[in-house]
């Protein structure tokens, strides 16, 4: 499953190092765009990171291209190839949130972020697979069959942005865009050994963002490493007056900081919190040792490593699992059989009802059928204070508990996910074994915190990757990718070699996937 010559050295590039030779016109934009498109038709058929491929990726080059040569002034990503999670609207391909009720549904307008990669000249390679309407933490719900991790196609590669880290992780692509809802781009880059931020909630549009739950929801980067991650939040970032929870700040250069920490090479002065109840009981031992040894690096560059004790974060599993199915059954509504999607006639014909019945039981999977209907349960008159109202008041002691732990330490730490990446089908049966996937991310989505997720190894007991997740305060994303470039560089130096995504002992260049 191997790439060869030139195409084989274009895929293995990061972003910024393919941005650098686009920049220079040493390769066009067309060469990288094939280049990816061939690694795509040579592997995908065993991953099934894709859900549909742009019939447009090469006229678009050949647009940047011939840009490029007329002298126009591009942004440094101009021509760099990009996956797109199929959560996203993008006016010239599919747009179906992994789900039957959606197949085939065009949307007549771009996201805000599609239209910002658009603008900055990227170049749109496809949608991904993802969980059905990003309720899962393992690609495993996506109607469409799973996604297969490039680590080991018999394992998860995390959910529900399963198909853009493994499409990244894969060499099909150096970037990706993801959604984060409870640690849908975390928790998969820890287990495919990628990088992925989620962005302080309001930092990036959702408009054009099919929602799940809509104050958890963020879309986000997935790279290789931590500056292209920074590089593509520079391009999606901003404020958008079509999403009425966009932030209007100024937000600095996240390429620039990412730029400083890597040049750093030292933590001095920085606090960095041991999250307590992030950590133990639950968490895979491979897993424990790795982020031991990243403390221990961080140590060793200067860090001041403190333990905080944030209590309210024990109950935050249970409190995300009674806001997101509230708020996707009142998002979930919409899908009435009437207006767009799927329309299934029972037969016989019926009524308006039988038909928006009919069509959900045809159009939705278990997962989605089942927190609507906890959703719609938690919300029902009498039960509302004691369940979703509840919900809500765990959620200001989760805001309340960061608050204090952020005072003092100045970015936070614990293990993106608790184990690496388990066997398909291995809890597709036990939701609620499913669901303490997401025991170390659910946290910063409850309270609207940035939170990044960095590979920090192999796990000795399975040589699989493991992720390590770095957390700061509201609108701070500038110092999570400073901190995260340097722990990257100390992570690298350790190993004596680049991070797992991009070194040599890489499964797809060793056949460790068959």
């Amino acid at each position: 499953m191997t790439g060869h010559g030139a195409a084989s050295e274009l895929i293995a590039l990061t972003a910024a190092e393919l941005s650098a030779r686009l920049a220079s016109r040493d390769v066009s934009a067309v060469e990288a765009t094939q280049a990816h498109l061939d690694r795509i038709a040579e592997v995908d058929g065993d991953i099934h990171a894709f859900l549909h491929v742009s019939a447009d990726a090469l006229k678009t080059a050949a647009e940047v291209d011939g840009a490029r040569r007329m002298g126009a002034k591009l942004g440094p990503l101009a021509g760099v190839p990009i996956a797109i999670k199929d959560v996203l609207c993008t006016l010239d391909m599919p747009s179906t949130a992994g789900s039957r009720i959606l197949e085939g549904w065009v949307p007549p307008y771009d996201a805000t972020v599609v239209s910002k990669l658009r603008k900055a000249k990227l170049i749109p390679l496809g949608k991904t697979n993802m969980d059905e309407f990003a309720m899962g933490s393992s690609t495993e719900h996506s109607a469409f069959g799973p996604t297969h991790n490039p680590w080991d196609l018999d394992r998860i590669p995390g959910g529900s942005g399963g198909g853009s880290a493994a499409a990244v992780a894969a060499f099909e692509a150096p970037l990706a865009l993801g959604s984060d809802t409870g640690g849908s781009i975390r928790q998969p880059a820890a287990v495919t050994g990628t990088v992925g931020m989620k962005p302080t909630y309001g930092g990036v549009s959702r408009y054009g963002a099919i929602a799940l739950a809509s104050s958890l929801d963020q879309v986000g980067p997935v790279t290789r490493t931590v500056l292209d991650a920074a590089l593509l939040h520079d391009v999606i970032g901003g404020h958008d007056p079509h999403d009425s929870t966009s932030l209007t700040d100024n937000w600095p250069s996240f390429a620039d900081a990412a730029r400083t920490g890597a040049a750093a090479g030292t933590l001095k002065g920085v606090r960095v919190g041991v999250v307590k109840e992030l950590g133990g009981e639950g968490f895979q031992a491979g897993v424990s040792a790795r982020f031991a040894k990243a403390l221990d690096l961080m140590s060793a560059a200067g860090a001041e490593i403190v333990e905080v004790s944030a209590p309210s974060f024990t109950y935050a599993i249970a409190a995300y699992y009674l806001i997101l199915p509230a708020e996707a059954s009142s998002n979930l509504a919409k899908f009435d059989s009437v207006r767009f999607g799927l329309r299934v006639t029972p037969p016989g014909g019926g009524t308006v009802e039988d038909v928006m019945a009919a069509t959900r039981e045809a159009g939705f999977g278990a997962e989605v059928k089942r927190r609507i209907i906890l959703g719609t349960y938690a919300l029902s008159a009498g039960y509302y204070d004691a369940y979703y109202g509840s919900a809500q008041k765990v959620r200001t002691l989760i805001q309340r508990d960061f608050a204090a732990a952020f005072e003092k330490a100045d970015v936070l730490v614990s293990p993106a996910a608790p184990t690496t990446a388990f066997k398909l089908g291995e809890k597709l049966e036990d939701p609620l074994a499913m669901y303490l996937n997401d025991v170390a991310t659910i946290p910063a989505n409850l309270a609207g915190v940035p939170g990044m997720g960095l590979p920090m190894g192999l796990a000795e007991e399975d040589n699989l990757p493991t992720g390590i997740q770095i957390m700061a305060p509201a609108h701070e994303d500038a110092r999570i990718y400073t901190v995260g470039a340097t722990l990257e560089a100390l992570l690298e130096q350790s190993w004596g070699r680049p991070l797992i995504s991009r070194s040599p002992r890489h499964p797809l260049g060793e056949g460790r996937t068959k």
